[in-house]
């Protein structure tokens, strides 16, 4: 299973609002289409976002699992609501469950690939089975 590390406050907007695309100037690699991944909240914030809301101040960890629908270009932004970005490639995701406790977790840029301990910390939580 792989990980994508995204900054605060949107991968919190994708755990615990209504963020269903991951805005990205790079396109999806293919084998990654469907997968099952982690979604990480970044050490940094992106300063620039102007999202509120509870849980939103995570940082450093997991915080939620997502699968990876699709990948699409666009111009205007428009196509994906209000999360959409302008020039960018939108990356779908669907089935997200927000992690009740974070997983602690370094990250890195791109996909990446958590530990064992991670992984299973993060899925016993969002199966509910206790730890």
């Amino acid at each position: 299973m792989k990980a994508l590390t995204i900054r605060q406050p949107w991968a919190g907007a994708i755990a615990h609002q209504n963020k269903r695309v991951e805005n990205r100037t790079w396109k999806l690699p293919a084998k990654h289409e469907g997968a099952r991944i982690l979604i990480h909240a970044g050490a940094q914030p992106d300063r620039d976002a102007q999202v509120y809301g509870p849980h939103l101040g995570v940082y450093g960890a997991v915080v939620a699992v997502a699968t990876v629908t699709g990948c699409h270009y666009s111009e205007d932004g428009t196509c994906c609501g209000p999360w959409g970005f302008e020039n960018a490639y939108h990356w779908t995701l669907a089935d997200v469950t927000a992690l009740p406790e974070p997983v602690a977790a370094k990250g890195a840029l791109g996909f990446w690939t958590p530990t064992d301990e991670i992984v299973n910390a993060a899925l016993r939580q969002e199966t509910g089975v206790a730890s």
